[in-house]
């Protein structure tokens, strides 16, 4: 993976990572559906009017169906189990759980999607980074029933980031990222309106939910998806997935900062497995050995770019 695509997916880990915080001031006084629609609504607003003014919503209506699945398989539904999860843990716990994505990439594409299968240095790295992950998570589970059940929620909305990821790469490679995000957010908003309107606010938000909630749209949702559904098309799912190793980072450190949250041993030390295990996953290599010439890399199969 090239220099530009690294330094994407750092700033998607970084934006990333600040979203759980965003949320968990958001339920401060709003509900797990209306954080979840009215993100994905200002997401929406911010990203279709620039689509249309680079006309990449153009010969999107072939790929309709595609796109209103992946918006309920990948934002709608992972949204609200996040904001729900975040009720009942914390911001730099529901970072770190999400980070089971791209072990639910590798199994699925043992069966959907051979190129991404993780073998070799890149399956000892997604290895690494869930026992990093298992470190992290110590006993924060095992406090009581609601604990694991919002733990349960973040796992499966990783399922459903990692199901959207091989249908963006499948079924919808054709797109632009940018007119693909606008309408996937557009689907998306208007599959959570119900729920939304069915769970008002008791009054009127204060102004600090009201503003983490507006930053989680417009960066942390519109921003963020352009970037990452460009990555995949440029490098994959799985390797695009390694976001999810890297944003738990910067959620620990923007929980502990912002909201106080907790940082021990077992946070430094997971934090630097996740880290070895993004590595290997991605770059299938010792951070010691050369990368291997082009020529060879294509003809392990391996994506350059």
């Amino acid at each position: 993976m090239d220099r530009r695509s690294w330094f994407w997916l750092l700033a998607l880990g970084a934006i990333w990572g600040a979203s759980y915080m965003f949320i968990a001031i958001g339920l401060r006084d709003l509900s797990p559906g209306m954080v979840a629609f009215l993100r994905i609504a200002l997401a929406a607003a911010v990203l279709i009017p620039v689509a249309a003014a680079q006309g990449a919503l153009a010969g999107a209506r072939p790929y309709l169906g595609w796109l209103v699945l992946v918006g309920a398989i990948q934002v709608a539904g992972p949204f609200v189990l996040i904001s729900a999860g975040e009720e009942e843990i914390s911001s730099s716990l529901a970072g770190i759980l999400v980070a089971a994505a791209p072990l639910w990439t590798a199994v699925l594409a043992i069966w959907v999607d051979h190129e991404e299968r993780s073998q070799g240095l890149r399956l000892v790295g997604v290895l690494i980074g869930f026992a990093g992950v298992g470190l992290l998570l110590g006993v924060d589970l095992g406090g009581g029933g609601a604990e694991l059940l919002g733990g349960l929620a973040v796992v499966a909305a990783a399922l459903g980031y990692a199901i959207g990821g091989l249908l963006v790469k499948h079924r919808l490679a054709g797109m632009p990222p940018v007119g693909m995000s606008g309408l996937v957010m557009t689907a998306s908003a208007l599959l959570l309106l119900p729920l939304a309107v069915a769970t008002p606010p008791d009054s009127f938000p204060s102004l600090g939910p009201i503003a983490a909630v507006a930053a989680l749209g417009v960066v942390g949702t519109g921003i963020a998806f352009v970037i990452f559904y460009g990555l995949i098309s440029t490098v994959g799912p799985a390797r695009t997935f390694i976001v999810t190793y890297i944003a738990p980072g910067f959620a620990i450190v923007y929980g502990s900062v912002f909201l106080s949250e907790e940082i021990t041993a077992a946070t430094i030390g997971g934090l630097a497995l996740i880290l070895a295990g993004s590595w290997l996953s991605v770059e299938g290599r010792l951070p010691w050995r050369r990368r291997r010439f082009a020529g060879e890399e294509l003809a392990a199969g391996e994506l350059t770019q």
